[in-house]
């Protein structure tokens, strides 16, 4: 297959071009500046900003992919408001782009924490919480918003991915959450979180090149409270032991459920929890 992969210089991007490549698909990575690297890793380079309405149709059009794979995100400095302009106006243009080049298939990232209040790890078809407080609605709406674009495509498939760890990523040593770890910052809480390695996220989308249309839950086996998991973090990274938070779970940190994927999908993680990802720091 030709695959348009938007957002191929990111962390999960590149792991995505590596394991496409040595399938033997073809990639063209979409990035908003000339990459070395995607060219070393075997992609065509598509040099083009996904806010440029008409220079991104185009750039899908010279590709003639089969699929089109959104891993687009704006995380740098913890920006919401960048990364829901992402979620919205780069979707809509990358979407409408995959249409008027006639492709069928659209593969988007998004995430499995904007799940309405529950007191169980949610399934997909839980309605995604729009009547949440103003502190994180943004975040859902930019979410939906995503989602219902991608739903446009005549086939698609949504990748409500877990909470990243690993190299690269906030959760890692020397990263953003470790630094706050260890200046005591990063308390143990009651919420619950679903967590994914970086390399279990980029298999999960190109096995997605397979999957039937809907949205999946790409997280690992192990939906745990911050009790369990933020003293083990700050262990694995050197940090103190974490104060204890003893404020009520928020109704929607409830973590993920991935029985669709690993039951009826057949992707299995390879790190099936953040113990063992952790431990391996």
């Amino acid at each position: 297959m030709r695959i348009f992969l938007a957002g191929a210089s990111g962390v999960i991007g590149r792991r995505v071009t590596t394991l496409l490549v040595a399938q033997g698909h073809q990639v063209v990575g979409a990035t908003r500046r000339t990459s070395d690297v995607l060219a070393r890793l075997g992609a065509e380079v598509s040099v083009v900003d996904v806010y440029d309405r008409d220079a991104l149709a185009g750039a899908v059009l010279a590709a003639r992919p089969d699929v089109v794979m959104h891993q687009l995100t704006d995380l740098s400095g913890g920006n919401r408001a960048a990364n829901a302009r992402v979620r919205e106006e780069g979707t809509r243009n990358l979407v409408d782009a995959a249409l008027a080049a006639g492709v069928r298939r659209v593969i988007a990232q998004s995430i499995a924490w904007t799940y309405e209040p529950g007191t169980a790890p949610a399934a997909e078809d839980v309605p995604l919480d729009l009547t949440s407080g103003a502190d994180r609605l943004a975040t859902v709406e930019a979410v939906h918003t995503l989602e219902e674009t991608v739903a446009q495509a005549p086939e698609w498939v949504v990748l409500r991915y877990g909470l990243f760890y690993g190299p690269e990523t906030w959760y890692a040593p020397g990263a953003l959450m470790a630094n706050l770890a260890a200046k005591g910052e990063l308390p143990a809480s009651a919420d619950v979180t679903s967590f994914v390695h970086v390399d279990d996220a980029a298999e999960a989308a190109v096995s997605a090149l397979e999957w039937p249309t809907g949205a999946v839950n790409v997280c690992d086996d192990d939906p745990a409270s911050g009790y369990d998991w933020t003293p083990a973090f700050c262990r694995a990274v050197g940090a103190p032991e974490p104060a204890r938070s003893d404020a009520p779970r928020a109704g929607w940190a409830r973590g993920a459920d991935n029985r669709y994927a690993r039951q009826e999908l057949g992707w299995t993680p390879q790190r099936k929890s953040w113990r063992d990802g952790f431990a391996a720091f």
